[in-house]
């Protein structure tokens, strides 16, 4: 199986995929190690900052020492440049906000996985026939939540799509993501929220996407 494969399948069986960002990579770590603990295997890092290479540099080395079987990837990629500096230091995957033929000429070419942001049906079959195996729906809950992901999948069933944007750790809100048809889902800060960082409460950031990766694995 191919890395790209190793990845895409990591997706589908985990169905949740932590995002986040932080300037300082001893907590980066810490989350890391949280939801990797509540059974993660996908991370998405976000290029949201100014030292966001420079951590991104250390959390994969540390994943890749502690944890050979997660794969660590980069979002918020909007350009050439940006993704071949990630690309440089072997991102698992890219994802961007937005769908950039750029973005993805460069992420087929390294034989990665590319999820690129959409926001209309237009947009979203576009980036499948150009390629995408996934394509993440941004911003999920502005465009309409659930029943917008169900209104697009009606007549096309063969999308592939992952929400970002407004996704919660409750069983009522990934219940109706899953049962619109999503493959995954990416949580940020409903889950590694800035006060359970702030108070050092990674154990419930565990909880949390234990308790979110059980209630997605009824739709396997």
């Amino acid at each position: 199986m191919s890395k790209q494969e190793q990845v895409i399948q990591a997706i589908k069986e985990t169905k949740v995929i932590p995002v986040f960002y932080h300037s300082d990579i001893e907590t980066a770590k810490k989350i890391v190690d949280a939801c990797y603990a509540g059974g993660a295997r996908v991370f998405e890092f976000t290029n949201r900052g100014d030292r966001a290479l420079d951590v991104f540099i250390l959390l994969k080395k540390h994943i890749e020492n502690k944890y050979p079987d997660a794969f660590l990837g980069i979002g918020s990629i909007v350009n050439k440049i940006q993704a071949k500096q990630y690309l440089d230091l072997r991102t698992s995957f890219i994802v961007s906000p937005i769908f950039s033929k750029e973005v993805a000429d460069m992420s087929k070419e390294a034989s990665i996985p590319w999820v690129p942001g959409c926001a209309t049906p237009t947009e979203m079959y576009d980036a499948y026939a150009y390629g995408a195996i996934i394509v993440k729906a941004f911003p999920a809950s502005q465009l309409g939540g659930p029943n917008f992901i169900k209104a697009v999948k009606a007549p096309m069933s063969f999308l592939t799509i992952m929400p970002t944007g407004g996704v919660k750790p409750t069983e009522e809100n990934l219940t109706a993501w899953f049962d619109a048809g999503v493959i995954a889902v990416g949580m940020g800060s409903a889950m590694i929220s800035k006060e359970r960082i702030a108070n050092s409460q990674y154990d419930e950031i565990t909880a949390l996407m234990q308790q979110s990766i059980e209630i997605a694995k009824n739709y396997q």
